[in-house]
């Protein structure tokens, strides 16, 4: 709060306005000082990793699940029985539950029939599934 003395006389009398070029200046200063700080928050550290003598791991192939029209399935362009999926699944993925099965639908297949395909991927463990559609040109 301000004080300002009247020309006529030797009163003071309280001003009410706020001066905020003060706040102002404060507020573009600690912006500089961000500015300025950011792009150095961002350093990578240099580390030495040390040296592994095991094999890289081959990029598994992916698995793909085909829903055809007729609602018959393939599982890697081979013909599959649904009471059969569960079995033909766990040999390709050689039993590991967490490998991402990746489901091609045609576009006519029914969501009721899509969702039971869904379920029995779900029924046989496999809960990492990826719906794969066409990409506009």
């Amino acid at each position: 709060m301000a004080f300002k003395f009247h020309r006529n006389t030797d009163e003071l009398v309280a001003s009410h306005d706020i001066n905020v070029t003060p706040f102002i200046d404060v507020m573009l200063v600690l912006l500089v000082i961000f500015m300025v700080a950011a792009p150095l928050a961002v350093v990578h550290m240099p580390v030495d990793l040390p040296v592994s003598h095991a094999a890289p791991s081959p990029p598994s192939e992916p698995v793909m699940l085909i829903v055809q029209r007729d609602l018959q399935l393939s599982l890697n362009d081979m013909p599959v029985a649904r009471a059969q999926l569960t079995s033909a699944l766990a040999r390709t993925t050689h039993g590991n539950p967490e490998t991402r099965i990746f489901v091609r639908a045609d576009e006519s297949v029914r969501y009721g029939d899509l969702m039971g395909v869904m379920d029995l991927l779900r029924a046989a463990g496999y809960d990492k599934v990826a719906l794969v559609s066409r990409q506009l040109p």
